[in-house]
């Protein structure tokens, strides 16, 4: 399931993220990639335990926190750290898939990467290239955002970053374990709250058809979920 979520961070808060950004030290990207991943991954990175980092992490939090959309397409148990990376002209990230496991700084808890995000920091229209490809059985799903907006897309996928030709594309990227491990059963239930949204937009809460259908959500919820 791939879903795309429109302003997750407002202008004020992408002009802030960019701000702190343009002044923090960037480290190459491959400090953090697997043995495999190292030998495709051409990228910038913020250092996750830099104060800037931890400052503007905490901002992408908030905002997620606050994004019914990111909630119900990820159902977040452990969402790690936000991190920020870039791209420049010539950069590229190769196809790969991320590692399953990652250890949140500073805490020693490993969790389980079944959701991927990314949230783009940079107009589309400030560089050329730069696209994430998302690759599953039904093809190449290339993404290319307004700033401030983010994809969410299975963990699980093979996925790519295309060359930047021009300018320089600036992002955050993060992980999240989900209550609901499997993808399928993700994206049934995204549907499902879709729905009951659309429903309840028509519908009293009270109706029948609501409260059978939110019934419905919750205990495949509790049928499904890994807590």
């Amino acid at each position: 399931m791939l879903v795309t979520i429109p302003d997750i961070l407002t202008p004020e808060e992408v002009a802030y993220i960019r701000q702190v950004l343009d002044g923090t030290p960037w480290v190459d990207g491959r400090v953090t990639a697997g043995d495999q991943a190292v030998k495709v991954k051409n990228n910038l990175q913020v250092p996750i335990d830099s104060a800037e980092a931890r400052e503007l992490s905490t901002i992408v939090l908030r905002a997620l926190g606050r994004s019914a959309i990111y909630s119900t397409a990820a159902l977040p148990l452990h969402v790690l750290p936000p991190m920020f990376n870039r791209y420049d002209e010539g950069m590229t990230f190769g196809a790969h898939v991320d590692g399953s496991i990652r250890v949140i700084p500073g805490t020693g808890q490993r969790i389980r990467t079944d959701v991927s995000t990314t949230i783009f920091l940079t107009p589309p229209e400030d560089y050329d290239g730069g696209e994430l490809v998302v690759h599953n059985t039904y093809g190449e799903h290339r993404v290319k955002l307004p700033a401030g907006h983010a994809v969410v897309y299975p963990a699980t996928s093979l996925h790519s970053v295309t060359p930047v030709t021009r300018g320089s594309r600036w992002a955050s990227f993060f992980w999240a374990q989900s209550m609901v491990k499997d993808d399928w059963q993700r994206h049934m239930l995204y549907d499902l709250d879709m729905s009951i949204m659309r429903i309840r937009s028509m519908l009293p809460d009270d109706d029948p058809a609501v409260t059978g259908i939110t019934a419905h959500y919750h205990n495949l919820i509790r049928a499904w979920s890994d807590l």
